[in-house]
């Protein structure tokens, strides 16, 4: 077929930071009829490579992809990104003009993307073009919310762009997409090599973390190290959302790309939905492996439910959300006890807290005072940061980091970058991380983070370690 950026031209994608008053947001949404989202992903792949994302919740009602890139907020400043971010979307959304009948929360204008775990570690050169924060405003959109699917067109201009511009290239783009001949083929992953960073290092330290933990009033650190991957050839990413997807079902699947490089992963942790005035978070901490033997599996679930390191571990990221929260939520609803969070490879204790957002809940404002939970850096947060920055070894970059989107209306969701990766060309970074706590012992730890692994390893045709 007819390349469609041949027609419309490389001007009608408007690549630029909003520098100025002087830009405006245009856009305009429409109904359309089923489109694979990870065939969206694909749609010419080798003009939008590197410019896209994806998103698919927990429950799978609402999937987000984009394509090409309208305008870009990132930040220099780690003090205040959340803050800046959240000023500048507003900026831009202001004075926008948009046309989206259907009102779909996840649809219209809408950012997407996520934040460095740490912004004051030191950046290693795999992470180093992602920032302390990007979040991407496409050019075109797939949305599938339930069973109904939209396309929004965005563009960011100084020149008057009419609706009806933007709507007769929507139409023109739906038309290419549904002829689109020219699929991506997929190869699947042969790796060449797979090495963990210095176990025997990584045991030392956490040995030496647990012994601050008993003689400091430090409870709880969340310690994490990293696999280096190299395949026989170049990885595509879309090979992976789709194993995961089929390997992780009930998790977060989320991909983003900047230039070469892909983060990507099947996260099981909310850290915060907002849905009109509804809001939920999610207390995930405290694991064990799973079986498949159905009572073995079982005895190993009730193991965890009266492990009592576990349930600690649990009960300081509860506490934290919820402090976290009533500033911004009334009617804030905490069940007594966690149950059970069964994922292929793994089982967690969770427990949901939901609320009703109040006139001061700004999605960027929560993600900030949720980030990061007991979950992943630890108690209390400052001295548990200085340990990892210490200790780790290691940039986490976007992993652990806040992952998501937020449109034009509030509404938004956040995960936890957790169970993921970062993939450019022929290698692939795999990160894991487990809570320490006075009386964790290193070996047992170690296991953990290879059962937390196991998501991406298998995404990526990796053996179990």
């Amino acid at each position: 077929m007819t390349n469609l950026l041949s027609q419309t031209s490389m001007d009608d994608i408007f690549h630029k930071e909003l520098i100025d008053r002087k830009n405006k947001l245009y856009s305009y949404t429409l109904p359309i009829d089923f489109f694979d989202p990870v065939e969206f992903y694909n749609y010419q792949s080798s003009i939008f490579s590197g410019n896209r994302f994806f998103w698919k919740s927990s429950d799978g009602l609402l999937w987000t992809v984009g394509l090409g890139i309208a305008a870009t907020i990132s930040n220099v400043d780690p003090e205040n990104r959340f803050q800046a971010s959240n000023n500048k979307w507003n900026q831009i959304i202001k004075d926008a003009e948009i046309d989206n009948p259907s009102g779909v929360p996840g649809t219209g204008p809408l950012l997407f993307g996520g934040f460095s775990f740490d912004p004051y570690s030191e950046v290693e050169e795999e992470w180093a073009s992602f920032g302390h924060s990007i979040l991407y405003l496409p050019s075109y959109m797939l949305t599938v919310a339930g069973d109904q699917y939209y396309l929004t067109v965005n563009a960011i201009s100084n020149d008057l762009v009419p609706i009806e511009s933007l709507r007769e290239k929507a139409n023109r783009f739906v038309q290419h997409l549904q002829n689109d001949e020219n699929l991506l083929k997929e190869h699947p992953l042969n790796i060449k090599s797979s090495i963990e960073v210095a176990p025997e290092q990584w045991i030392q330290s956490v040995d030496e973390i647990v012994n601050i933990l008993k003689t400091t009033d430090v409870k709880k650190v969340v310690f994490a190290r990293k696999l280096l991957l190299e395949f026989e050839e170049n990885a595509q990413p879309s090979y992976v959302i789709k194993r995961l997807l089929e390997q992780q079902p009930a998790s977060f699947v989320f991909a983003l790309e900047v230039g070469d490089y892909c983060f990507l992963g099947a996260s099981p942790e909310r850290l915060i939905k907002k849905m009109d005035d509804h809001v939920l978070s999610t207390c995930l901490a405290g694991s064990i492996g799973r079986s498949q033997n159905i009572q073995e599996d079982q005895k190993l679930g009730e193991i965890l439910l009266k492990d009592q390191k576990n349930l600690f571990e649990h009960e300081l990221v509860v506490s934290m959300i919820e402090d976290a929260l009533r500033p911004y939520s009334t009617e804030i609803n905490i069940p007594d006890e966690p149950i059970l969070m069964k994922m292929p490879d793994i089982q967690h204790l969770y427990t949901p807290v939901t609320g009703k957002a109040n006139d001061d809940f700004s999605i960027f404002t929560v993600v900030e005072k949720l980030h990061p939970t007991p979950a992943l850096g630890g108690v209390p947060t400052k001295a548990a940061l200085e340990i990892i920055r210490e200790k780790e070894n290691m940039d986490r970059g976007f992993y652990a980091g806040p992952i998501g989107w937020t449109d034009y209306q509030g509404n938004g969701e956040f995960a936890v970058g957790i169970r993921s990766g970062l993939l450019k060309e022929n290698k692939a970074f795999l990160y894991a991380g487990c809570g320490l706590v006075s009386d964790s012992v290193s070996e047992e730890e170690l296991k953990e983070t290879r059962i937390k692994f196991q998501p991406m390893l298998k995404a990526t045709g990796g053996e179990i370690l």
